[in-house]
């Protein structure tokens, strides 16, 4: 589980000439690893050959156009649960302190809710608490999936593997709400301008008195799931 959870993190990266130039090295060690079941090894295989077929900048492009250029596909956890709101600033707050609590260090630029961040912080976990955090997060992570899907992506297959490498189903009423939403157009650049225009999100100062282990980010992956003026949408500082 923790070596397949390092490969999609690095997958879903974005792609730089090391990668590109690594990936065979990685199918090679996926395919060598017993612990990797043949379907994981499969899906990412697909995805590590598209990659080594590509033009560096053509596969930063595209990598740009389908996770930069589109909320709907963010790999950012909680753009898709709270969107530019202050709740997401807090949100991240937690989960910087609970990546700094189990030791797992992040540069000061990086925000905490990036995928392949996130991914590459469980493969530092228990199983345990690896399937747990799957868990909270895998509504959000299948919507991604689909979306990807229906768009004939090849990166959707990473999201098929995170799928199966979780021991647990998406909550289907979250994840039906997510995928309920519209899906902005990326090619529509007017529109892509009005949604940037939102509140800059900060995350930085105190993260108030409340715990920030798994409960909590439990409670902010589903804050989509509420009613805006649902009181338990809020979440404590």
């Amino acid at each position: 589980m923790h070596k397949a959870l390092k490969a999609i993190s690095l997958l879903l990266s974005y792609p730089t000439e090391e990668l590109i130039e690594g990936v065979p090295e990685l199918k090679a060690a996926l395919e060598d690893d017993g612990t990797i079941s043949r379907e994981v090894r499969l899906l990412l295989g697909r995805l590590i050959d598209d990659l080594a077929g590509q033009d560096l900048y053509e596969a930063q492009e595209r990598y740009v156009y389908l996770f930069y250029r589109s909320r709907s596909l963010s790999l950012n956890l909680f753009e898709h649960v709270h969107g530019e709101s202050r709740d997401r600033g807090q949100a991240m707050v937690d989960l910087k302190t609970m990546y700094e609590d189990q030791g797992f260090e992040i540069d000061a630029k990086e925000l905490p809710d990036y995928l392949p961040l996130f991914l590459e912080f469980l493969a530092t976990l228990t199983t345990e608490e690896v399937d747990d955090l799957l868990a909270q997060t895998g509504h959000i992570t299948a919507a991604i999936g689909e979306r990807l899907r229906k768009r004939d992506s090849v990166y959707s297959n990473a999201f098929a593997a995170l799928g199966l490498v979780s021991k647990s189903k998406p909550d289907q009423k979250l994840l039906k709400e997510l995928l309920d939403g519209a899906e902005d157009d990326p090619n529509d650049l007017e529109a892509m301008d009005r949604i940037w225009e939102d509140e800059v999100v900060t995350f930085g100062g105190n993260a108030g008195d409340n715990s920030c282990g798994p409960d909590r980010l439990r409670t902010q992956m589903r804050a989509a799931a509420r009613k805006p003026n649902d009181p338990l949408n809020t979440i404590p500082v």
